[in-house]
């Protein structure tokens, strides 16, 4: 009777010690997203590659869900981290382009909208927000978009100087670079060489121990971690130590069809197939590289105790072609490049692997992760919560996912069955990787994907596709009105067709290359 008098005391001198006019505490919920740079989805144990070692990725999958058609909304990597950060189109948010700056007043992120509600928040590695080149747009100082703790590249180089790592022995033949266009093979790292690095020093090592620190430092408080590898981003960056665990005779190269044919960059043509197999064993090492170092991100977080209440997201800015249509890199609206991996894990999903195939857009991501955290919905999100999928409320989401890439004026709608991309052909392929041919003109391709999941044939002239075609041409063009912040200036006499020509041009801050030197779009108009 005695402890039960006791008890109740206790419980009543808790109470008494909070106002009656404060709500009850909410419990702490943190959010931690990993970005891949140019990661395929198909490079990953978990999406059924036998020969790459993910262990990380392949253990966050067994204790999360993972998405088989998330589509991101450019195949680029300025335009499509912004667009995440936000939950807008890239032509909503005006980065379309890949020096753009991000700009700061009309964009509000996720980082901002959740450091106002009092949450720690971190960016940690590749940013890829643009605004150095463009420091005359800011006289009081580079915007932070919501971002306390800043780690990137300068501090980077401060860890070296002051770590004084060992040069690399000559013995080792270590990646040198190249001129893309002369030495187009020694510029992909054919050869499958590491950087003159030891993994102890090197670059994704440290960003993921400052992650780690960020999470030990912060473990008792709301955070939001935004870490960004450049991984496995060309060069296919990786340390000596990782120096032939991949060989390029392990490597099969895909099959392309006639259809690739038109869009391959002239660049890729001359590389021979023993090259090209060297350059994905590359790109596979540098995947095991970045997968090491999520392993150190998710034992912080498990060391932490922190399990039970943080979501965690791995996820790449866009997919990668590795030899795929033969031809390498993203910019473009084949499936390699805007379907990549998307993997979520929240306090519950610790045991079985749930895998799900809703059609979801990274539009999508930033809702999801506050529908998660119970806050209200970030005011000019484009987005939608696919919340209800994480847990296991429903299983469809999108009916259409949209993709543009600006720089070469294309734009693409799909859904499991069908993938209709348009270009109006202006000029030929941008940011050095024109195809040889010129303009192409203004171009409709749609792909059965159901009957040809490989995109090698385009059916868009078959008769007994115009309904679909139509379907979907009015999809692309009722998602540029829904959401350009321009739409009410498209000319209301042009056709169909002509309004998508007026949607897939750019509208980027400098697209005239008239405020800087550097140009923004770096190739020349035809």
């Amino acid at each position: 009777m005695k402890r039960s008098i006791n008890l109740l005391f206790l419980i009543c001198l808790i109470n008494s010690c909070q106002k009656p006019s404060e709500p009850p505490l909410k419990p702490i919920k943190n959010v931690i997203v990993i970005l891949a740079d140019d990661h395929a989805l198909k490079v990953t144990g978990t999406y059924g590659n036998d020969l790459i070692r993910t262990p990380n990725i392949d253990r966050l999958a067994k204790e999360g869900v993972k998405f088989t058609n998330a589509y991101c909304n450019s195949p680029i990597c300025s335009a499509s981290r912004q667009s995440l950060l936000t939950g807008k189109y890239p032509h909503a948010t005006g980065v379309n382009l890949l020096f753009t700056p991000f700009p700061d007043e009309s964009n509000v992120t996720i980082a901002e909208y959740l450091r106002d509600e009092g949450f720690q928040t971190a960016l940690i590695g590749k940013s890829h927000f643009n605004n150095g080149f463009w420091s005359q747009l800011y006289p009081d100082g580079l915007p932070n978009h919501g971002f306390d703790t800043w780690i990137e590249n300068a501090s980077y180089q401060d860890f070296l100087k002051k770590s004084n790592p060992p040069e690399i022995t000559t013995s080792i033949q270590t990646y040198q670079g190249g001129d893309p266009a002369k030495e187009i093979a020694k510029w992909m790292n054919s050869q499958n060489l590491p950087h003159p690095i030891q993994d102890e020093y090197s670059q994704g090592t440290f960003y993921a121990n400052e992650a780690a620190k960020f999470i030990s430092e912060n473990n008792e408080k709301p955070f939001f971690l935004w870490t960004a590898f450049f991984q496995p981003h060309h060069p296919y960056y990786y340390p000596v130590e990782y120096t032939g665990i991949y060989q390029a005779e392990d490597m099969t190269l895909p099959v392309g069809s006639p259809e690739d044919e038109r869009w391959i960059p002239a660049k890729f043509r001359e590389l021979s197939d023993q090259e090209r197999k060297g350059i994905i064993a590359a790109y596979y090492t540098s995947t095991e590289y970045m997968d090491k170092n999520i392993g150190i991100i998710l034992d912080a977080v498990r060391e932490n105790n922190l399990e039970e209440n943080t979501m965690i997201l791995y996820i790449s800015d866009n997919g990668y072609l590795l030899n795929d249509h033969r031809r390498f890199e993203k910019h473009t609206m084949w499936d390699e490049a805007v379907r990549q991996p998307l993997i979520i894990k929240t306090p519950g999903n610790q045991v079985n692997s749930i895998e799900k195939s809703a059609l979801v857009e990274y539009i999508d991501i930033v809702p999801t992760i506050i529908d998660w955290l119970g806050l209200e919905t970030m005011k000019n999100a484009q987005g939608s919560s696919f919340l209800p999928i994480l847990n296991e409320e429903k299983d469809d989401h999108k009916t259409f996912v949209f993709s543009e890439y600006l720089e070469d004026n294309m734009a693409m709608v799909a859904n499991t069955e069908w993938k209709y991309v348009f270009t109006t052909g202006s000029r030929d392929l941008g940011i050095g990787y024109q195809t040889g041919f010129g303009p192409s003109g203004i171009v409709h391709r749609l792909y059965d994907l159901k009957e040809d999941p490989n995109e090698s044939k385009d059916v868009s002239k078959n008769p007994e596709n115009r309904k679909i075609l139509s379907e979907l041409q009015n999809e692309m063009l009722n998602r540029f009105m829904e959401t350009h912040p321009d739409a009410a200036d498209c000319p209301k006499n042009l056709t169909l067709e002509g309004k998508l020509v007026w949607f897939c041009e750019p509208r980027d801050i400098g697209v005239d290359q008239s405020l800087v030197d550097k140009p923004v779009r770096v190739f020349q108009k035809n």
